[in-house]
Order: C-alpha cells, then structure tokens, then sequence
C-alpha cells in the first residue's frame, strides 16, 4: 500500500468512526426527546370528588390518582377501558394513557363521583 492509499483508508476510518458517533447522538436526541415529551399529572381524589374533573393529556403521558379521602375508591372507565384496583387511603394508582379520546370515569364504590379524562 502507498502513502497515498494509507492515507485514503485511515480517512475512510475516520468517517466511518464519525458517522457512527453520529448515528449514537442522534439516536440519544431523539430518545431524550420522547422521554421530555411526556408528562405526569396527578389527580386528587378528595372529599367524595376527582380533582380536577376534567383533565386533558397527551398520547404517553401518565395520569396519577392519589386517594386522600379517609376511605377507599377506584377508578372505573365507563366502557370498560381502564380500570383501577381499590385505591386505600393515602395510596395512589397510576395510568399511562395510549389512547387518543375522552374517557369519563368515575368511582364504582361510590357512582356520584364522575370525571373525564381528554387524551390529545
């Protein structure tokens, strides 16, 4: 190999080197990005109510509901696409929300308490 094509080849490496240092920043963007994109909310349920009644999110984000009532409730769909276990007394459920819609829910313990959860 001549001087000329040694150089070639360790140009050739050096790109190859870069392009892959590239491909790793680009995909930790983009990663980094998603995981910026979604959000935590919480909801609060207290006093026989969900706080706030209505709630818009985004595709991804999670929904928390903290029980600070002094008895247990739940979080029931009303078509049936989500539902929580009992929720104690100071205990919390979480949900992810995947589906674009409005989805109103409410306590099947006790069926005054009503909200709606607003996926964008």
């Amino acid at each position: 190999m001549n001087f000329q094509h040694s150089r070639l080849a360790g140009c050739a490496k050096a790109v190859a080197r870069i392009k892959r240092v590239g491909a790793v920043l680009a995909l930790a963007i983009v990663s980094s990005s998603a995981l910026a994109a979604s959000s935590s909310h919480t909801v609060v349920i207290e006093n026989m109510k969900f706080s706030p009644s209505v709630l818009e999110v985004k595709r991804g984000d999670t929904v928390v509901w903290a029980n600070k009532d002094f008895f247990p409730h739940d979080v029931t769909e009303n078509n049936g696409r989500f539902r929580s276990d009992t929720i104690p007394s100071q205990g919390s459920w979480k949900f992810i929300a995947k589906k674009r819609g409005q989805f109103p829910y409410r306590c099947s313990l006790h069926p005054v308490m009503t909200a709606v959860i607003v996926v964008k």
